[in-house]
């Protein structure tokens, strides 16, 4: 892969990685509004918070691997 593609591609998955960060962010703030709610075990939005956070961590921790791998060349 030339250098200009790898750049372009590291810009688009860095992109990627700060929407994703933000998204976490929404999520978490949903999350502690929905603890306010009462009842931690029968609040379904916060359940959905929770499993929405993990799944985004999951995201944010495999676009890292990509920007890691185009960073040296892989």
């Amino acid at each position: 892969m030339d250098k200009k593609m790898r750049n372009e591609k590291l810009k688009m998955w860095r992109e990627n990685l700060k929407q994703l960060e933000e998204e976490l962010n929404t999520i978490n703030a949903k999350k502690g509004a929905a603890a306010q709610d009462g009842d931690l075990s029968e609040n379904a939005a916060y359940t959905l918070a929770i499993e929405d956070a993990v799944t985004t961590r999951v995201r944010i921790e495999e676009v890292k691997k990509i920007i890691r791998d185009l960073e040296q060349g892989k």
